[in-house]
């Protein structure tokens, strides 16, 4: 039994023995009148149906009622006590029955009382004004804890979702930051791993080869450390603003590519101004995978990059043509690279397509709206 049922308990017995007391009191003074044996059992019935009223409203109010019944057609009149038991159920009914019967509560003492005062030819103004104000009192009570259960209800439900919508930013933020991670660390170690071969079977035969690439090595390291500076300092720094991308980067990331001894050509078409921040991003980071993966896997092999402006987009294709011999790098990917360009480029609204060549090479084609729209969850 629970804390609450045995309090309703314990004042259901408390106040059955104030019914009985009073009963015997009244009867010792002689001012009990008609009452008898039936009416003292109608007035306990009624003072325990007190027990009942967060177990069974609807059953707490029939009890109440039905010794009030039994109470004044044994005694002949409403005493203070019985209807003020009565009351209490009324008002019970209201706040707890949530049944369109509790109505019938109300509608039960009004009728009882009336009843008395008709055989009696007393006033029963009260009855008829007192009993619905208790009920509606109670059902105003009711529907507030109601709402007010509801309101809880829903600031849970937010609650969660607010969770729900955290971890999902983690995990989306944990994704960005590996991309991003992926994109420098890879595009710089593809090259100085090339470049380091290059320069182990040069050196010693020609020391200005060597020298030329040993230079790209270090210029390399030091583009992806400012990479990494710039990323750690965005992260680190919640009001950190990081340069505005911008198309150039995509001429620097060919010229350092050719400087690796990659054979790419690039071409610049179109009207490629006013393009939103997110669409030059991806675009540089299309053309930074596909070199990255041209190094890795196709070395030696011609790479063609156009960037076409166009006046609903921006198209940017990479092609290179078949390894003419076998990859030291291949097998190393990570598997994360298309997988993040086709969420950089799908979170702008574009689309991306990689797949082979004709001539065994490698085809990566994206389209990037002038105008980013943002996508439903």
């Amino acid at each position: 039994m629970t804390r609450e049922l045995r309090r309703d308990a314990a004042l259901a017995a408390v106040a059955a023995l104030a019914a009985a007391a009073e009963f015997a009191i009244a009867t010792a003074t002689d001012s009990a009148g008609d009452r008898n044996a039936a009416a003292a059992a109608g007035l306990v019935l009624a003072a325990s149906s007190v027990a009942l009223r967060r177990r069974d409203p609807r059953l707490c109010w029939i009890v109440a009622l039905t010794g009030f019944m039994l109470f004044v057609l044994a005694g002949g009149t409403v005493d203070l006590v019985a209807y003020t038991l009565a009351i209490f159920a009324v008002y019970n009914a209201g706040r707890r029955d949530g049944s369109r019967w509790s109505w019938a509560a109300p509608a039960a003492l009004v009728v009882i009382c009336e009843g008395v005062s008709l055989a009696t030819h007393s006033d029963s103004a009260m009855y008829w004004f007192l009993t619905p104000l208790v009920w509606f009192g109670g059902r105003a009570v009711y529907e507030r804890e109601q709402l007010a259960g509801r309101l809880t209800e829903r600031a849970a439900e937010l609650e969660g979702e607010r969770e729900a919508y955290a971890r999902l930013s983690v995990r989306y933020e944990r994704a960005r930051i590996a991309a991003d991670l992926h994109d420098i660390v890879a595009h710089a170690l593809s090259v100085m791993v090339v470049q380091a071969g290059a320069g182990q079977r040069l050196a010693g035969r020609d020391e200005a080869l060597t020298a030329e690439t040993f230079a790209a090595i270090s210029e390399s390291a030091r583009g992806a450390e400012q990479d990494m500076g710039r990323l750690v300092a965005l992260l680190g720094e919640p009001d950190a603003i990081g340069a505005a991308p911008d198309l150039h980067v995509v001429e620097e990331l060919v010229r350092r590519a050719a400087g690796s001894g990659l054979d790419v050509r690039l071409r610049l078409e179109g009207d490629r101004e006013g393009l939103p921040a997110e669409v030059v991003e991806a675009a540089c980071r299309v053309v930074q995978e596909s070199l990255t993966n041209a190094l890795r896997y196709a070395a030696g092999a011609a790479v063609e990059i156009v960037v076409r402006g166009e006046p609903e987009g921006l198209a940017v294709h990479a092609v290179n043509g078949p390894a003419a011999a076998h990859a030291a790098l291949a097998g190393s990917g990570t598997g994360h690279g298309l997988q993040g360009l086709r969420e950089r480029v799908g979170a702008c609204g574009g689309q991306l397509e990689a797949g082979p060549a004709g001539d065994g090479g490698w085809r990566v084609a994206a389209w990037l709206p002038r105008r980013v729209v943002a996508l439903a969850a």
